[in-house]
């Protein structure tokens, strides 16, 4: 494919490429953004679909919206075909055809094989639990289930969810959540927060790679963190 982009003056002894997104393939703006947005937090997202059959896979397009009301999004894309996923149908609205809820767990260094295992494309009724040898547990306010081994895990009720591209292949959905539960191991709180060094959440990175979180620097908010050049 042709591609339109030029070279810029040299910055750092560095030449920066520009491109025009409406040049490039979804594919390789997909590229590009994995590759620049990193590391990622993983979402592993437990669903149940109205026939009671539960489904869990992991998403890196996820984050926190916001603590008032207290929401979090991830981001499934379409199939190949332009179909939903077997998540996205899950975690629509009852009056959409879906179950209305969905929880989210973390990938971590103890379970980040059996959770990308559980990307592997099944066959509608084939869980994901028994082929990655993840633990299912019930949820206490949602009908989806969680995975015992996630130390933080977010029981969530579908608020609403955003079509950018219905119909078309690898399209984009946010689904956002309103946090109705939680779950969290004593083993990873100190005091009141999460321990990011007890956590051993594993991130997203671009490709097939991905990283570890375990090593952390504190730094002071706004001006002081100038003074803070060993970081």
């Amino acid at each position: 494919m042709a591609l339109s982009c030029m070279l810029a003056a040299r910055w750092r002894g560095e030449i920066t490429v520009q491109f025009d997104p409406s040049e490039l393939t979804a594919a390789r703006r997909y590229g590009l953004l994995i590759g620049a947005i990193v590391p990622r937090p993983i979402a592993v997202v437990g669903t149940v679909d109205l026939a009671g059959r539960p489904n869990l896979a992991p998403f890196s397009f996820f984050n926190g919206v916001s603590s008032e009301p207290f929401l979090v999004m991830f981001c499934p894309a379409n199939r190949e075909d332009g179909g939903e996923k077997d998540t996205l149908a899950n975690a629509k609205l009852l009056g959409d055809g879906g179950t209305g809820c969905f929880s989210i767990g973390l990938a971590t260094e103890a379970s980040v094989r059996r959770v990308v295992a559980c990307s592997e494309r099944l066959a509608p009724g084939d869980s994901e639990f028994a082929l990655s040898g993840l633990t299912p547990l019930p949820c206490v306010r949602i009908a989806a289930p969680r995975f015992a081994e996630s130390p933080v895990t977010f029981e969530c009720e579908t608020v609403e969810i955003k079509r950018f591209a219905p119909g078309i292949p690898d399209g984009g959905n946010m689904v956002i959540g309103r946090v109705v539960y939680m779950h969290i191991e004593d083993a990873v709180l100190d005091g009141k927060r999460i321990d990011p060094t007890k956590l051993n959440a594993i991130g997203r990175m671009g490709g097939a790679s991905y990283v570890r979180t375990g090593t952390c620097f504190d730094l002071p908010r706004g001006r002081a963190a100038l003074d803070r050049l060993d970081a």
